[in-house]
């Protein structure tokens, strides 16, 4: 995921299918630019909200992820409000909502990976 080549739409894909093979659920909640939207991942596990990580360039031109947004327990109405707060700034990016049964390992892999 760390090669800037691919379009977001094709990071978003594999992001799902990561998350199905893992048994875990993953949805698309808003709809970017296809080739170079931003990506936002609003992680929980069991309904309740652990993060919502950005995908960011970093001062070496490379891309990682970063924590953004409501802290961990936020409530649905806030992480809301925080998509469209940025939604009015950045009309192009992508949110995935994931709820996934080990959220650590998962946001432990996907900020090492880029």
């Amino acid at each position: 995921m760390s090669d800037r080549g691919l379009p977001t739409h094709v990071e978003v894909a594999s992001i799902l299918r990561r998350a199905a093979v893992s048994g875990d659920f993953a949805t698309v909640v808003r709809k970017g630019d296809q080739e170079r939207g931003s990506l936002l991942l609003v992680v929980s596990s069991r309904g309740r909200h652990i993060a919502l990580l950005e995908r960011v360039l970093g001062a070496r031109g490379d891309y990682g992820w970063e924590r953004v947004g409501p802290p961990e327990s936020a409530s649905s109405a806030e992480i809301s409000d925080f998509l469209g707060k940025r939604a009015r700034f950045d009309e192009d990016f992508w949110a995935i909502e994931l709820d996934i049964a080990d959220p650590e390992r998962f946001i432990a892999e996907t900020t090492a990976a880029g």
